[in-house]
């Protein structure tokens, strides 16, 4: 089965767990099977209409990026990785003189 790293902004679905397991041959399958066991994975991570993971989200697995692609193999013993767009920054223009 894969072990499943849970970012911080979806460990309240995982009851706060960093990793879980879950079988699945494909990232479908295991996102699935995480949604299974853990309700609400498959709408945060899934954009149904295009059939693909939804954008401002990359998979991972064992360290290499397969984008948005559901039929992505995984392997019995992989590592993989749901990684959401990271967003801020300053709010104020740069060089507004605001420190």
């Amino acid at each position: 089965m894969a072990t499943v790293w849970i970012p911080s902004p979806y460990r309240d679905l995982a009851g706060g767990a960093q990793t879980v397991v879950v079988p699945g041959a494909t990232v479908r399958q295991v996102t699935r099977n995480l949604d299974a066991a853990h309700p609400g994975f498959w709408e945060r991570l899934v954009d149904d209409e295009r059939d693909r993971i939804r954008a401002g989200v990359t998979v991972v697995i064992n360290g290499i990026s397969v984008g948005y692609a559901l039929y992505e193999p995984v392997g019995e013993n992989d590592e993989v990785h749901y990684l959401p767009a990271i967003a801020g920054g300053a709010t104020q223009p740069y060089g507004s003189g605001i420190q």
